[in-house]
């Protein structure tokens, strides 16, 4: 169980940040939690290829649990800011994160296996890009999709429905919409990036363990 503890931890932290990460803007179209998240899928495939797809299930699941535990306690953790207190993280963006993360982390994972036997690069790509768009559409649809709200009444969304432009330039959609597909670009365009640190700790970690 320790080899297995640095990619529980790393899995937590990255859910944590995420969640509180994603409630700031970055620019117009893209939260800063977009560029954090997609750690979590390099972790998990790391832990596949190293150690296999049933230890990766169990560092998602125990990530998954470690971190909702602490989403939910930022629930109760109230900021200041504006002349008003806000939760650390809402119900809703724990509930749409904890759902999104473990559909898309455990689809991850199937995917990989699947895979694995190919080309080295094919399994964390394909895993990576079907896992990340699962996660987009999941997370932003239960945190902030209008039709929700009865998820958490007291927490005004309202903002995120707003009818603009789709990304500045395209039809009229709600703002997390845009907010969604600006995620889902940078998630795809990260898991290209991700296979450089990729092979970069797959062969340090194997080099280890042989």
């Amino acid at each position: 169980m320790n080899k297995y503890l640095p990619g529980i931890l790393a899995m937590a932290a990255v859910v944590v940040a995420s969640n509180v990460l994603v409630q700031f803007l970055y620019g117009d179209w893209l939260t800063w939690g977009a560029f954090t998240y997609p750690i979590a899928f390099l972790v998990t495939d790391v832990m596949n290829r190293v150690y296999g797809a049933g230890p990766a299930r169990r560092v998602v699941i125990a990530g998954f649990i470690v971190g909702v535990i602490c989403s939910l306690i930022g629930t109760h953790i109230m900021l200041q800011g504006d002349g008003f207190s806000y939760p650390a993280v809402t119900l809703r963006i724990a509930i749409g994160s904890g759902t999104a993360f473990l559909v898309a982390q455990l689809t991850d994972v199937a995917v990989f296996n699947r895979l694995r036997n190919g080309a080295w690069w094919r399994a964390p790509l394909a895993s990576t890009l079907i896992g990340s768009s699962l996660d987009t559409a999941i997370f932003f649809t239960i945190a902030f999709s209008g039709a929700l709200t009865f998820v958490e009444p007291a927490n005004d969304v309202s903002w995120a429905g707003d009818m603009l432009p789709l990304l500045g330039s395209g039809p009229i959609a709600p703002l997390w919409v845009s907010l969604a597909v600006a995620d889902w670009m940078v998630k795809l365009s990260l898991a290209l990036l991700a296979l450089v640190p990729f092979r970069i700790i797959v062969g340090s970690l194997t080099t280890r363990t042989t």
